[in-house]
């Protein structure tokens, strides 16, 4: 089940909200707990236990590490246990088929040259549990911060499952740590004004979604139909910018609706996105972009490693490791490694004199990203390699020698003056502009008013709309 979808809006939020108001509040994490199981059940059962099982075991475990703090080889022992069953059960659904496809690739490799007869390895083909890279980089965090010492492990199971489960970020994000709301899992209070903030919080974020993301993926869908190489390099740029747009207002959309969810019911969600198209430098995109995964692998991963602390080069391996784990946790495929690596060659490239050049003059900054930053989204997107390049072909005649006016010289005219509009919205609302007018008139009856026609708009296009899905449902 998805947020943006006629069942949730219409049958599951309302009646979770009647039960959950009218439970008593000593109750509500049970309340919560249970319905966001429901939840994901709903859309998932078969998986329904590995969720719960994470739960059970890391609850276990966190005492266990907790309750030996004079015993190191011991705590170490549970930590270490807690590390293998998380990102041991992440590995196993995740990347098993793609370590074995690489295997098989490397077996037809010497059977073609020594002519050897190694049979292939057969593949598990195990579906992905939906939102389990999310929930296991939360739980993670939660063992991490115990073992360190900086967190008291939770000793209600009910309480650490809320947290684990709770249904607005349970799919995709944001990463909650635990200590963001650990004192709101205790005690929480809900006015009014913090429910209304909640339900306008949701409309943007549904109206994102539905009225800009869905409807700029037509264009890039009917690019993948047409086929990649069969269209300019003019229509394959605004292919580029289309999923780039998709991307973050998909993306961000359902930030939106989870933080206004999570406001609904008395959480405060951390901010997901700070508008990282107005960035001016790859290294300020990635902190406007996806904020509670960048803090979850600078906390967990980069500053354990040292950091920036010593040195240049160490600075640039620890800045590897972190970027090939970003790609690689994006997806099981080559294009997301390649993606992962792009990234990191352009932030290591500024923390060796690019920064420099973008702080002095942040308008070359902003169009490096506007240029930039949609060619990596298609390196993102086309996990097929050889399609990956023939789009880069389109982007860049000159990789193959072709003109760009060979290909459909038109087709970027009909695409404009079908999506010509849409591309302005997209534009304006990937600035800062309209949520500084929403903050200072968001109780103004006119911009309740607009928000309710976002609202119903967004409901009819889910009507007639057959293309509702979110894309990092699959990361």
């Amino acid at each position: 089940m998805v947020f943006s979808s006629l069942n949730f809006i219409f049958r599951f939020l309302p009646v979770f909200l009647i039960l959950y108001f009218i439970t008593p509040v000593r109750y509500r994490n049970l309340t919560l707990f249970g319905g966001s199981l429901i939840f994901y059940a709903l859309g998932e059962p078969v998986y329904i236990f590995l969720i719960l099982l994470s739960v059970y075991i890391n609850h276990h475990l966190g005492l266990s590490i907790a309750r030996c703090p004079r015993r190191p080889r011991k705590r170490q022992f549970y930590f270490v246990l807690a590390m293998l069953y998380d990102f041991g059960m992440l590995f196993v659904f995740k990347y098993t088929d793609f370590l074995l496809e690489n295997i098989n690739s490397l077996i037809g490799i010497v059977n073609r040259y020594a002519g050897t007869g190694l049979p292939s390895v057969p593949l598990l083909h195990l579906a992905l549990p939906l939102g389990i890279s999310f929930y296991t980089f939360q739980i993670a965090s939660y063992i991490i911060d115990i073992y360190r010492g900086t967190q008291k492990p939770e000793r209600s199971i009910v309480t650490l499952g809320t947290y684990l489960c709770m249904f607005p970020q349970l799919i995709a994000g944001p990463i909650v740590m635990y200590p963001d709301i650990s004192a709101q899992l205790k005690k929480r209070h809900i006015s009014l004004e913090d429910f209304e903030d909640g339900l306008k919080t949701f409309a943007i974020g549904l109206g994102s979604k539905v009225l800009l993301a869905n409807r700029i993926f037509l264009l890039w869908n009917e690019i993948q139909v047409t086929g990649f190489d069969s269209i300019s390099t003019p229509l394959a740029w605004l292919g580029a910018f289309a999923y780039s747009f998709q991307i973050f207002f998909d993306f961000y959309g359902y930030s939106l609706m989870a933080i206004g969810l999570g406001r609904m019911l008395g959480f405060c969600i951390p901010e997901n996105f700070r508008f990282p198209y107005a960035a001016s430098s790859v290294s300020d995109f990635w902190r406007r972009w996806h904020i509670t995964l960048g803090a979850w692998f600078r906390t967990y991963i980069y500053i354990p490693l040292g950091g920036n602390r010593n040195g240049l080069p160490r600075t640039i391996r620890n800045l590897f490791v972190v970027w090939a784990l970003t790609g690689l946790w994006h997806g099981a495929s080559w294009n997301f490694v390649l993606w992962g690596l792009l990234f990191f060659v352009l932030i290591a490239l500024e923390k060796l004199f690019l920064g420099k050049v973008f702080r002095k003059c942040r308008f070359l900054g902003h169009l490096y990203i506007i240029v930039l930053i949609p060619v990596t989204w298609v390196i993102f997107s086309i996990t097929d390699l050889p399609y990956l390049w023939t789009y880069l072909t389109r982007l860049f005649p000159f990789l193959n020698g072709s003109s760009m006016w060979v290909f459909g010289t038109q087709d970027y005219v009909y695409a404009l003056k079908d999506f010509g509009l849409l591309f302005a919205l997209c534009v304006l609302f990937s600035t800062p502009l309209p949520a500084k007018l929403y903050r200072k008139h968001k109780k103004n009856p006119l911009t309740i008013l607009i928000l309710l026609g976002i609202f119903w708009l967004s409901i009819y296009y889910l009507v007639i709309s057959v293309n509702n899905p979110f894309l990092y449902f699959r990361f």
